[in-house]
């Protein structure tokens, strides 16, 4: 009997000690599996994939992209926790309100290498003093595409796209601070104006805009206005770039009154667990020709000043969307406006919706 409990005795032990490294391996092999991936939480179509496979083979890090549609559905993705983003690439206002809610991890800029690479008119923005917490990763502004075989006069202020030769006939961009803040300017007041006065005539004055209003749409736009579906749209300057690529009809300004100046950075989430792979990510797009790569692939302005210089001239010339010094004193960043005043901008734009139908 007592034979059989120290035989009974070991073999309970061994099991335990199989146990026991089955645990191990386990969690081994799960770290060994976040430690080798890289997940990046970026738009839609916002890289050269090739870039990825390259950086893959580089580094050999495993990429695991993936996409949102607005800052929003980001920010709240990432705030709810659950999901490991190691990169993200927010806007401006939204890094601001993610890094006063603490959303984000502080960069360690020794870590970092290429920053020089970056025009100094993009870094220290009012959003994120010093870069503490976002690299640059592209720039643009919001305007007008319009086409010259269905415009008699081609546009040059907001205020000429409430005339009668848009009637049913002028695509807008669906977004909340993209189009009250064009009815602002129109008017002469700041796209961050939290002066109800303001909002009120701006709202008032865009009611008057409806009849020209085609449709209110998001990317399928840029397919719109490929096919010659309506004579001018309010747009991105990088979906702008990729019409126009397209269409030789089609042509983008950005009204000298005023308009959005935006920037969209690259950020390490709170949810990040891969920050070796994270900062190989940074580095890796903060080169210029990987910079300049990336840039002719998705259409939008690159703030890396090293790749800009070696890229085509006839792309970097075109001043509609590498706007000089003088084009971009009008030119303003989103604030984060809190929520509040969000608020009061979604209600007037979902109003504006509600009475075009």
């Amino acid at each position: 009997m007592k034979r059989l409990v120290y035989f009974m005795g070991g073999v309970l032990a061994i099991i335990a000690v199989l146990g026991l490294l089955s645990v191990k391996l386990s969690a081994d092999s799960g770290s060994s599996a976040i430690s080798n991936q890289l997940t990046i939480y970026n738009w839609g179509d916002y890289i050269d994939e090739s870039l990825l496979k390259s950086f893959e083979k580089e580094t050999g890090y495993k990429v695991n992209y993936v996409t949102f549609d607005s800052n929003e559905a980001m920010y709240t993705k990432i705030k709810q926790g659950g999901t490991t983003y190691d990169i993200a690439i927010p806007s401006e206002y939204m890094i601001d309100k993610m890094k006063s809610e603490k959303l984000l991890n502080k960069l360690d800029h020794q870590k970092i290498k290429g920053l020089e690479n970056i025009d100094p008119r993009f870094l220290n923005q009012s959003f994120d003093k010093n870069n503490a917490y976002s690299i640059p990763y592209f720039w643009g502004t919001l305007g007008i595409t319009y086409n010259d075989e269905k415009v008699k006069t081609p546009p040059e202020h907001w205020q000429d796209l409430w005339s009668p030769d848009y009637k049913n006939n002028l695509m807008l961009i669906d977004g909340a601070r993209e189009i009250i803040g064009l009815a602002l300017n129109e008017q002469g007041d700041s796209v961050n104006s939290k002066d109800m006065g303001q909002l009120n005539k701006a709202y008032n004055h865009l009611k008057s805009l409806t009849p020209n209003v085609k449709a209110i749409v998001a990317d399928e736009i840029k397919q719109y206005m490929i096919n010659n579906e309506a004579a001018a749209a309010v747009t991105f300057s990088g979906e702008a770039s990729e019409m126009v690529s397209e269409n030789k009809h089609l042509h983008y300004v950005v009204p000298n009154e005023g308009s959005n100046l935006w920037f969209d950075n690259i950020v390490i989430p709170k949810t990040a667990k891969n920050y070796d792979a994270a900062y190989a990510f940074i580095n890796y797009m903060l080169r210029p020709e990987i910079a300049a790569k990336n840039a002719e692939y998705v259409g939008y302005a690159t703030p890396n000043m090293k790749a800009e210089a070696i890229l085509p001239k006839e792309i970097t010339s075109d001043k509609s969307f590498y706007p000089d010094a003088t084009a971009m004193k009008n030119l303003e960043v989103y604030q984060n406006l809190g929520p509040e005043y969000l608020g009061i901008y979604n209600d007037l734009f979902l109003e504006f919706k509600m009475y075009r139908k």
